[in-house]
């Protein structure tokens, strides 16, 4: 019986000593990951990275860290290494039907990186959303929206559907779409309308502006016009257009859409 306890006693000891340095271990390589992770993002060669490549690997190195910190721990407590494998490979398929979600996300990731659709910092409408591109995690693409919301959206998601990029090209063109009376000159409004474009600092002049007749009903005349400006300039030469041809429209006395004109007898 007393050789019994002892031996109890003997197991005891060595299984609460496995469980107390598993957890010592486990906290300390909590805070080596910390300050590891904190160490490679002050790293030279991350700051030279590309935006949405800097913040994948950032969180591909967190996650790995902390694998190779789960499998030590479970190396400590003494847990062979072939049953924790094969258990892992008979759960796998079942953990994989579950995460399909997430694998698709971790793969729409992958290749986001890979291919580059995006950068960080580009203004971008994706899958019904527009926004500024935060961040590109393992599993989601962050984006902030111009009315400052954020929005988290899945990379395999992202990843299967259509994005346009506003920001990759160095010039961008500026629609200006208005109307006038059918009784109107269109000459004299197309005239109006290059003479607020060329005054414009901001339009370029190659390629040049135009203004197009685009259609038009009984009552009216539909007016495209058209200028080339620099890419970070394009909202305030939309809104300046905008608002400089209403107002020399109205000068010029340029009837609106179906205002008539009735003549003095």
């Amino acid at each position: 019986m007393e050789a019994l306890l002892n031996q109890m006693i003997e197991v005891c000891t060595n299984a609460g000593s496995k469980i107390l340095l598993a957890i010592i271990v486990f906290f300390a390589g909590k805070m080596l990951i910390t300050k590891m992770m904190h160490i490679l993002e002050k790293n030279p060669v991350m700051d030279k990275l590309e935006g949405a490549v800097r913040t994948f690997s950032l969180s591909a190195a967190k996650g790995t860290l902390y694998v190779i910190l789960v499998v030590t721990i479970i190396g400590i407590l003494g847990v062979p290494m072939a049953s924790v494998i094969t258990v892992i490979a008979s759960a796998g398929v079942a953990v994989g039907l579950a995460l399909q979600g997430a694998l698709s996300n971790l793969a729409g990731g992958i290749m986001l990186v890979i291919f580059k659709p995006f950068r960080v910092g580009d203004y971008v409408d994706a899958a019904g959303v527009s926004g500024v591109v935060k961040e590109v995690t393992l599993f989601y693409t962050v984006l902030i929206t111009v009315d400052n919301c954020r929005v988290t959206i899945p990379n395999g998601t992202l990843m299967n559907a259509n994005v346009v990029d506003y920001s990759t090209e160095e010039t961008r063109r500026v629609d200006i779409n208005f109307g006038c009376a059918k009784s109107e000159k269109p000459a004299q409004i197309q005239s109006l309308a290059m003479g607020v474009m060329s005054a414009n600092e901001k339009v370029l002049s190659d390629p040049a502006p135009i203004v197009y007749v685009t259609g038009g009903t009984n009552e009216a005349m539909q007016f495209s016009a058209r200028a080339w400006c620099k890419n970070e300039d394009y909202w305030d030469v939309y809104f300046e257009l905008t608002q400089n041809i209403t107002e020399a429209l109205g000068e010029a006395g340029i009837n609106a859409p179906g205002v008539r004109v009735i003549a003095d007898k």
